[in-house]
């Protein structure tokens, strides 16, 4: 519709009105209660006047079944909170293997390589859209969301399987690791101009140039990653002092070497399952995003969609069977960080504002008011008669929150904020394995499923 077919009766039937804006101040001035509201919010936090005290003080942090004997890790100012999950997943075994209680893997190189193979990615995907408009929809989405800390479990593998892991000695954090805006904004630069030019010899119809091309902007991220981040080992001389003092030298080992060495776990056996309470995607089937992912030719990012209690089920039996579990969640609502607690019903802000908030987990999708926005780690679980009561989570936001870094979910926060979670395929029943091999649908760009962690 253009501008010519709103007609001026529409427009001025819709606007504010004088009379409208007085007849509200005049509403909000008469109540004492808002009077006094007012007063508070202006003084105070609007968190501390919504909470439900009685509710946090009762929330117990203890657990039936706790895996975690360890420190949590620290991400700082970056997004890398799905990287940071996932080798707190893999250090559990690695722990034990090196007889090390505290070890860290390298956080900083995976980082290095997920936005080298990102930027290839890019450059790929908006080579197979030359032929659309620069203002298409898809188009749009990609130059929007080029290059970001945020990922995805199977982006994580991807990383893995190509590259190994080394320990943090040997790629320590930088003050850009850690603090990536300036150098994600650098990359977000170069490669939106990239675009522009592949765009416009992908027009020209020159594949050779646009091949010289890509192979320079490459070259370019390659240099301004370098420069932050540092140049990642290609081989280790591993030598450490396990916790029982005993000297170990291993000799040279590359990456690869060194995570099939000191870890066990079989990452093609891992699968993604999510709660998509939207009816069009049936439970039981898997999803895809189109666009997403980081590595060409690795596996595309797979979800499994299930109900959130079979999620819930198969996350306990995993922490009671020793193992932590991966999962992405819309950290934020109903969440007092320096407590360290979730629980769905800790702010009562209806009551506060006198406005209906409350949307279900499905309309909160739909309407763009929830979406996976951080992965950690589920480390504990309480049990009771067979029913999950509460979790522990292993943050990766310092030791400052919470017990020393460790969070606590109440049970209902996990049904309307969880989104996520990975264990192995070998826990689904054998129906759900059949259903990995399905087709999946595959969804837009922009869907939110397709929110990076």
């Amino acid at each position: 519709m253009t501008n010519s077919a709103i007609t001026t009766t529409d427009t001025k039937d819709a606007s504010l009105t004088t009379e409208q804006l007085m007849t509200l101040n005049e509403a909000f001035a008469a109540d004492p209660v808002l009077k006094r509201t007012q007063n508070a919010i202006s003084r105070v936090s609007v968190d501390d006047l919504a909470i439900d005290r009685h509710l946090a003080t009762v929330l117990s942090t203890t657990v039936s079944h706790r895996i975690d004997d360890w420190k949590v890790t620290n991400q700082k100012k970056s997004g890398r909170c799905w990287l940071f999950a996932a080798l707190n997943l893999l250090r559990v075994e690695a722990k034990t293997a090196l007889n090390i209680k505290e070890f860290e893997f390298s956080q900083n190189y995976p980082t290095y390589f997920d936005k080298l193979e990102r930027a290839n990615y890019f450059l790929q995907s908006i080579q197979e859209t030359a032929d659309r408009p620069d203002d298409d929809r898809l188009v749009s989405y990609l130059l929007q969301t080029v290059m970001g800390d945020g990922g995805q479990w199977d982006m994580a593998v991807n990383i893995f399987k190509k590259y190994g892991a080394v320990p943090k000695s040997a790629m320590p954090e930088t003050e850009s690791s850690s603090n990536t805006g300036r150098m994600n904004a650098v990359l977000c630069s170069v490669l939106r101009r990239g675009a522009q030019e592949l765009r416009r010899l992908s027009c020209a119809g020159d594949s050779e140039r646009q091949d010289r091309a890509k192979a320079l902007i490459i070259a370019d991220v390659h240099r301004i990653l370098t420069l932050h981040l540092g140049t990642p080992p290609t081989l280790i001389d591993w030598e450490y002092t396990d916790d029982k003092k005993v000297f170990h030298r291993e000799g040279m080992l590359t990456p690869q070497d060194f995570l099939a060495k000191y870890t066990t776990l079989n990452l093609e056996d891992y699968v993604c399952l999510v709660d998509d309470p939207r009816p069009e995607h049936p439970k039981g089937s898997t999803l895809t995003v189109e666009h997403l992912g980081n590595v060409i030719g690795a596996a595309p990012v797979l979800y499994l969609n299930v109900e959130i209690g079979l999620a819930k089920r198969l996350a306990m039996e995993a922490i009671v069977g020793g193992e932590p579990v991966w999962f992405g969640c819309d950290v934020g609502p109903q969440m007092v960080r320096k407590d360290g607690l979730w629980d769905a019903r800790l702010f009562d802000y209806e009551g506060l504002y006198g406005a209906k908030l409350t949307m279900d987990k499905e309309s909160r999708l739909r309407f763009g008011d929830s979406a996976m926005t951080h992965a950690m780690l589920l480390t504990g679980v309480d049990v009771f008669e067979g029913q999950t009561r509460r979790w522990r989570v292993e943050n990766s936001w310092g030791d400052e929150n919470g017990d020393q870094g460790f969070f606590t979910m109440a049970d209902n926060w996990f049904d309307e904020y969880v989104f996520e979670v990975v264990v192995n395929k070998w826990r689904l029943d054998p129906q759900l394995r059949r259903a990995l091999d399905a087709e999946p649908v595959i969804l837009p760009a922009w869907d939110p499923m397709g929110a990076l962690a």
